[in-house]
């Protein structure tokens, strides 16, 4: 359960990093709220998670679940660069990750 517990938390910290930037400095009351949520909820989930993981893989894999789905959001909706370098970076990102989760 507690993987369960980390790759919602992983997903949970996609939702605030995008409602940062949508919240528009906190400018935007509804953003803001759903973004604050998310953030309460991922550090909920990640607090669960780690009563059975390791903290260093966990705190490690919550984070690369974060920097790969906020990275492939900006692009997709931000119009971020999607050049090479900054894909095969996100490619080395989710090595980690598995690489992780087969060593745990």
């Amino acid at each position: 359960m507690a993987w369960v517990y980390l790759f919602a938390a992983g997903l949970l910290e996609i939702g605030w990093a995008v409602g940062l930037k949508l919240a528009d400095g906190f400018t935007r009351p509804v953003a803001s709220v759903l973004t604050v949520a998310c953030m309460i909820a991922s550090f909920a989930f990640l607090s669960l998670a780690l009563r059975d993981l390791p903290l260093g893989t966990a705190y490690a894999i919550w984070t690369g679940i974060g920097i790969v789905g906020t990275a492939l959001l900006g692009i997709w909706l931000f119009g971020d660069q999607a050049s090479a370098m900054r894909l095969g970076s996100i490619a080395l990102i989710i090595s980690g990750i598995a690489g992780l989760k087969l060593v745990s």
